[in-house]
């Protein structure tokens, strides 16, 4: 009996996904647990896999098509068989594909934090339901609703739009990328005083509504502290000394610091739940990653209880992985708390939009070289500023500087994290 192959939840946050590439044609056949298409989510591109025996019959939604979560991806069957009405069934009155109710061999999602509440305090929402848009019946000119009414309000004839659906239907990415040939304008090609438009991609998307939430939600203060690096410096020297072919970064030592503060405030490891706030026990730490689409925060567990050394491999690794966008879904989700280090750009200060749930997020700059004043000299020393986004709701004032206080301690005094 034919079935219908429709798009997983790969993520706790992702409602939609893109195929990047089939990995099966159509006619061929396929066993369960084969890989037969690369998704594009929100936070990386992942392999989908097949949980069903038969023969891949249709393939419905085209290399770089959105489909939202349980829409209809293909149709697998067995040769020869008529599967007419399941091609049909999605486009006939708008048919909703509850994700919460598909079988759960079709769904394959990360166990990482479904417990964890986004800001605002609620636990992580369930699947949403997908619905997919009607076909119009109208042969002359195949859009969708939605692709239509962002044409209208953007003053765009529909029917100058090039379709990149299936047989060429208008979607709403084809509006979004549309510029009008009257004006001189390509997508790619500019003249002087022009511009370009390119379309979000689904991390950037993922990116701006998350943090609009977070910079909206919750109440957001700073402080900033300078730290004398001289000793943090030394210290690192004196590892990599041991082992130059594995090298220690600050940014390691620095991850691990707020680790031993977190240890020693807990409260700041925490989140907010609208009628509570939850201390966490385990300390997971975000380590921001820049990567050719945005940004993503891949988390290194349990730092606390983890070596330097260890800390340092994982975190060469989880970067690494994040940018050729490889990462499983519990590796960037469920941290309690976000390092973000723009030193190494030689930035010397910044402030850094908290990474919902969490209640806080250091942002870490440059070591730099400059005049100070020790003992009633001026000498050369190097520093480094430090700024802890807060979210007033969880952390007050007092408590945010004696996490500081703590944290920029740890860093002039290293010597203990080798222990």
């Amino acid at each position: 009996m034919a079935t219908r192959i429709q798009m997983p939840k790969l993520s706790d946050t992702m409602d939609t996904g893109r195929i990047i590439k089939w990995l099966k044609k159509e006619g061929e056949s396929i066993s369960p647990g084969d890989v037969i298409a690369e998704v594009e989510t929100d936070k990386a591109n992942m392999d989908m896999e097949a949980y069903d025996e038969g023969t891949l019959l249709k393939i419905i939604a085209k290399e770089g098509d959105r489909v939202p979560v349980g829409g209809l991806l293909g149709i697998l069957g067995t040769q020869g068989e008529d599967v007419s009405s399941l091609i049909a069934q999605p486009e006939s009155g708008a048919a909703k594909v509850n994700v919460d109710k598909l079988p759960a061999k079709q769904v394959k999602t990360a166990a990482a934090v479904s417990d964890q509440p986004p800001v605002g305090g609620t636990n992580v929402p369930p699947a949403r339901t997908a619905t997919v848009q009607p076909s119009e019946g109208d042969e002359r000119l195949k859009a969708s609703p939605l692709a239509k009414r962002l044409a209208k309000e953007r003053g765009i004839d529909i029917g100058d739009v090039k379709g990149s659906g299936t047989s060429g239907r208008i979607v709403k990415r084809d509006v979004e990328a549309f510029v009008p040939a009257a004006a001189g304008r390509t997508s790619r090609n500019m003249s002087s005083g022009e511009f370009t438009d390119h379309p979000l991609t689904m991390m950037r998307e993922a990116i701006a509504k998350r943090l609009s939430q977070s910079n909206v939600e919750a109440p957001h203060f700073f402080l900033t502290v300078e730290v004398k690096m001289e000793n943090a410096i030394a210290f690192r020297e004196s590892l990599n000394s041991f082992d130059e072919e594995n090298k220690i970064s600050l940014n390691d030592i620095i991850v691990k610091a707020c680790a031993t503060a977190l240890q020693e405030h807990p409260e700041v490891n925490a989140t907010f739940m609208r009628d509570k706030i939850r201390i966490f026990g385990d300390i997971h730490i975000g380590v921001a990653v820049a990567i050719e689409e945005g940004l993503i925060t891949p988390v290194i567990r349990n730092v606390d209880k983890k070596g330097l050394r260890d800390i340092s491999n994982e975190a060469k690794d989880i970067a690494a992985r994040a940018r050729s966008r490889k990462l499983k879904p519990e590796e960037y989700t469920g941290s309690t708390f976000t390092v973000s280090n723009l030193g190494m750009f030689g930035v010397d200060e910044f402030t850094a939009i908290i990474n919902p749930p969490e209640a806080a997020i250091l942002a870490v700059g440059a070591v730099a070289e400059k005049p100070v004043v020790e003992d009633g000299e001026i000498k050369i020393g190097r520093r480094m500023r430090m700024t802890l986004s807060s979210d007033h709701r969880v952390v007050d004032g007092a408590l945010s500087a004696r996490f500081m206080q703590t944290l920029k301690k740890i860093l002039e005094n290293p010597a203990a994290l080798a222990l």
